[in-house]
């Protein structure tokens, strides 16, 4: 009998299964990697000031001022009632205070308006309320235009 068959080493796999397998590892990791980026919390950029405040206030307050003056004109001329030149006034004083401060003055209620630190703004709305909402007759125009003036004329 024959003892010696002689010795066969392991056969060897083909490159394609060593390939395979990198790819689908590569393709788990890849997973992973992506499953992590994508449920990270992003990076927040640093608050941007809402509001800057205007550089030349005064010329600001010659728009507003002017602005006035066309609202008493146009009541003058007929163009406006007295009611409605009443409320344009009370609007150009709440947006002028916004224009100034970045408060939302033309959104609030009076008592919104007379609780926030706005007393200049507060004040002159108060004593146009009875021109906007109040009974007839209603107070006269130029009285309650100067009001508006005033308010802001003392605008710091």
């Amino acid at each position: 009998m024959q003892d010696n068959a002689g010795f066969y080493g392991p056969l060897q796999y083909s490159q394609l299964w060593l390939w395979t397998g990198a790819g689908l590892l590569a393709l788990v990791l890849g997973w992973y990697l992506f499953v992590f980026l994508s449920t990270r919390p992003r990076a927040v950029p640093a608050a941007i000031p809402r509001f800057t405040p205007p550089s030349d206030i005064q010329s600001l307050k010659e728009a507003y001022l002017l602005r006035i003056d066309a609202v008493e004109a146009d009541a003058a001329a007929g163009r406006m009632t007295s009611r409605a030149s009443h409320q344009e006034l009370s609007l150009l004083v709440r947006k002028f205070a916004r224009d100034v401060t970045g408060v939302d003055a033309p959104r609030m209620t009076f008592a919104e308006l007379d609780s926030h630190p706005l007393p200049a703004a507060a004040n002159a709305v108060g004593r146009l309320y009875p021109g906007e909402f109040g009974a007839e007759p209603l107070p006269p125009l130029a009285r309650s235009a100067e009001t508006a003036r005033q308010a802001v004329r003392s605008w710091n």
